[in-house]
């Protein structure tokens, strides 16, 4: 590296604006009141639901779930700080794969789990025995 000043500004970086020296726009303390308050109502509305007893089991499971998938995405985006802007994309795209090998491991392991008995060797009724 050279010792001219002026030696990153020809490689398209300025010593003063380095890529990590400003903050995401929603880095402020209302941006993290607004994740907390959504985090609180997120958590608020399946803990009623289950107390109450408004609904059927099945349907509860299905509001808690999507619930836990819309709280995964604030905490994502108001504390973790990811967007498509964040590090050029990749932190998002990352996700996207973390996301889709999860997926398909979870569903693999759940379709061999419930089909298991049914691939398994049949057993043997003692009674028929002599």
């Amino acid at each position: 590296m050279s010792a001219d000043p002026h030696a990153m500004e020809h490689h398209g970086h300025s010593p003063d604006h380095g890529p990590h020296d400003t903050a995401p726009s929603h880095a402020t303390t209302r941006g993290y009141m607004t994740g907390f308050v959504a985090s609180l109502i997120l958590t608020a509305i399946p803990f009623w639901l289950v107390m109450s007893g408004m609904l059927d089991k099945q349907a509860t499971i299905f509001v808690i779930m999507g619930m836990a998938v819309i709280q995964i995405c604030v905490h994502m985006v108001f504390f973790l700080h990811m967007d498509a802007k964040s590090e050029g994309g990749w932190n998002l795209l990352a996700l996207a794969f973390t996301i889709i090998i999860v997926a398909i491991t979870l569903a693999g392991s759940l379709w061999v789990m419930y089909h298991l008995n049914t691939n398994m060797m049949p057993t043997h009724d003692m009674r028929q025995l002599p």
